[in-house]
This record gives C-alpha cells, structure tokens and sequence, in this order.
C-alpha cells in the first residue's frame, strides 16, 4: 500500500510561505497596476518559480552532496564563457546566448544557489574548531568566495558580486572564524580600499559621487518625492502621480518600493519591512535551531544575508543612503531572473528541513 510519508509534511517549514506569499501578492498587485503586460509575463515567472521551487524540494541533495563542486566548476566555468562568448546589454557583458534560440542566461544569477551549496558543502567537509577557522582554512573559504566575486565583478555586475561576496564572509562569521583574522582583514581592507575605487569604471564612480554628493540625483530625488507624497495612508492610482505619470523610473523593479509607498503609505512600507524582517529573523532562528548541521545552517544564514542584502541596498538607494545599483527587492522586484533564483533557495531550504529525518528521501513510501 502506498501512503505519503508524514515526517515529510511536520518538518516542511509553512512559516516560510506565510511570510513570502504576502510579499508575491503585494508584489504583483503593484505590477498589474503599472502595466497588464508585464502583469502577465510576471505570472510566467511566478509559474516557472513554484515549478523551480518543487523540483529542487524533492531532489534527494543530501544523497547527491558529494557531486556539488562538480557544479561549482561548472558554474565559475559558465563565468570565464562570458569573457569570450558573453553578449552585452544594458552597459554590461553578463550574458550567454542559448544556441539556435533567441533567449539568453545570466550565469551570475544561476552561480547563486551554486554558491550557497558549495559553501554549505565545505564547512561540512572541514566544520570550524572552537576557537574558529585557522588562517590555512579560512584561506582556503576565501578561495570559493573570491573566484567568482572577480570574474562577476569583471563583467561588470559589482552589485552581484558585492551581494556574494558579503554574503560568503557573513556566513563565516556567523559559523566562526578566529578573531585575529578579522582584524588583519579590516586592515587589509582599509588599505586596499582606495586601489579598488580607482580600478571601478567610470559609470560607477559616477554613482558613488552622486550617492556622496549634497544633491540627489534625479532618479533618487524623483523617488524621495514619491515617498514623501505617500503620507500615512497612500494615495488613490489616479492621484499618484510620480508612478502613473513615469516621472519615477523603473517602478516595477529598482524602484519598486516608493512606488509601493505611494500607494499605500507609510503603513504599506512599513508591512513589507517587517515581512521582510520577520522572514531574515526565522532564518536566522533556523540556524540557530540547526547549529550541528552544517548545511543546513549555512544555507539558512546565506539566505538570510543575501535577503537583508538585497532589501537594505534596494530601500536604501530610493532615499538616498546607498548608491543606485540595480539590486532588486526579493520576491517583490518584476523580474524572472531573481524571483526563480529565491524560489530555488527555497526549495532547497525547505528540502533540506523536511527530509532531515530519512535519509531514502523517498516522498511516496510502501506499507
């Protein structure tokens, strides 16, 4: 007789999509009322990404752990491609055409998960000693953080790369390194600071003056006057003028969320901020929960920084506290290419949690 296996279902974490959910709704609300095609392409995305998510929640991964750096490779190999095959849009050269089709890949965006997976494979392998990481093993975790943050920052996407970068560091931090190390890295850090800003291409010292500058620049100003005229409680769609008459660019995706406070005010704002923060604060309780399993505290403390990554640099540019970088807020920017990539996180955490207990990782069991 063939029956569901329980353990399956009590372990699935349904916090998750309560919080995420909302956020997609939201998300997708705003969306629709910007514009009804890129409404329904954005439910496109939403299907490609649940089907993404359920592929990777019932993929046996802790069976097949042992094949991940295969796809490390595979991945930083993809990377190297787009200095001699990429194609170039919007300013950058971070794309791979698919033979005989018109479509094309971002392979920084699908070196995310592999990240995530191949950083949760190491501390496995080489779990920290009480003290933390020593020098040789916090190098050699530098290694599988810095080869792909250089190759994503060459193309250039620092944004992308900054994101891995901060994120990868964050989890050692959080899984342990000796304190020492930290130290001489600050000053590493301080002394190479002004050799990295000279090597940034013009474009992008051009944002870091307009972020330190005492004006605004238009696209930021634009979006703190769309803020400010939310008050507390929004506006009508006919009355919000900075969306509806395009005076606030790309209101769908990088600028998504003082459209959102146009709309509905300081009270919208402040519900996506606290769905955003109750979903970091349950990932961070997770690997807490989970500190003797590795991989699954790395994963949920990788998720959670690149979330609190992704929201802190999106809010912060429209108000001009960081400059502008085309980061998007999870789960809420319009978008395919990050709304999957969140969805696989997902499905991955998720897998990781419900299946702890059985090691078959079969679904669907005999009686």
């Amino acid at each position: 007789m063939l029956y569901i296996d329980r353990r399956i279902i009590t372990h699935f974490d349904f916090l998750i999509p309560l919080i995420v959910i909302p956020i997609i709704a939201l998300s997708y609300y705003l969306i629709s009322e910007s514009s009804a095609m890129l409404a329904t392409k954005q439910l496109v995305y939403f299907f490609v990404g649940f089907c993404t998510f359920f592929f990777f929640f019932l993929l046996p991964i802790r069976k097949i752990e042992w094949f991940i750096p295969f796809f490390y490779w595979l991945g930083i190999i993809l990377l190297i491609s787009v200095e001699f095959f990429g194609s170039q849009k919007l300013g950058g050269q971070r794309w791979l055409s698919l033979p005989f089709t018109d479509f094309t890949i971002q392979p920084s965006e699908i070196f995310k998960p592999i990240f995530l997976l191949m950083l949760c494979y190491l501390v496995k392998q080489t779990p920290p000693h009480e003290e933390g990481y020593s020098y040789k093993e916090f190098a050699k975790m530098s290694f599988f953080i810095l080869l792909p943050f250089l190759l994503i920052a060459k193309q250039p996407d620092l944004g992308t790369a900054a994101v891995l970068l901060f994120a990868g560091y964050g989890i050692l931090f959080i899984v342990g390194v000796n304190k020492r190390i930290w130290i001489i890295l600050a000053v590493i850090i301080t002394i190479v600071s002004p050799i990295v800003y000279n090597s940034l291409h013009d474009y992008q010292k051009k944002r870091i003056s307009d972020f330190l500058s005492d004006t605004p620049s238009y696209h930021v100003e634009q979006s703190i006057i769309a803020i400010g005229s939310g008050g507390l409680l929004g506006k009508d769609k006919e009355e919000a003028t900075q969306t509806q008459f395009k005076f606030l660019p790309i209101a769908t995706s990088d600028f998504i969320f003082p459209a959102l406070i146009e709309r509905k005010g300081f009270f919208g704002g402040f519900a996506l901020l606290l769905l955003y923060a109750l979903l970091i604060f349950h990932l961070m309780t997770l690997a807490f929960d989970f500190k003797n399993d590795y991989f699954t505290k790395v994963m949920a403390t990788g998720i959670a920084f690149i979330i609190f990554i992704h929201a802190g640099v999106n809010i912060a540019m429209t108000v001009g506290f960081a400059p502008v970088v085309g980061i998007p807020l999870p789960f809420f920017s319009y978008g395919g290419s990050s709304f999957i990539t969140f969805m696989m996180f997902f499905g991955i955490l998720e897998n990781l949690l419900a299946f702890r207990f059985d090691p078959t990782h079969k679904l669907i069991k005999y009686r």
